[in-house]
């Protein structure tokens, strides 16, 4: 079990965008869909696009580079040109904070 680090905090950023930040040395990507919160590598598997700048669709996103689409739960790549999944990070809201376990 990994240990929960501050990202984020809840006024960031609006609901259905994403936010690239940083913790334990990996490039995150955190997004926030209704009132859920979910975190995924930012570098998309197939040629490193950021994840973060991706469109939101249902709880998946979409590679602003070349449309390569991945899960938020699960990181799973759901749509090619995916190369498989990316890392998922369980996420924690604690009072404003948002967390990431890593």
């Amino acid at each position: 079990m990994g240990t929960y680090v501050k990202v984020a905090t809840v006024d960031q950023f609006p609901k259905d965008q994403g936010l690239r930040v940083e913790a334990g040395g990996q490039k995150i990507a955190l997004f926030r869909v209704g009132l859920d919160y979910f975190a995924i590598g930012d570098d998309c598997n197939h040629v490193g696009g950021p994840l973060h700048e991706g469109m939101i669709h249902e709880q998946t996103v979409l590679c602003p580079w070349h449309g390569a689409q991945f899960d938020l739960k699960t990181g799973a790549g759901v749509a090619g040109p995916a190369r498989g999944p990316v890392a998922s990070f369980p996420v924690r809201v604690n009072g404003t904070d948002i967390e990431v376990e890593i």
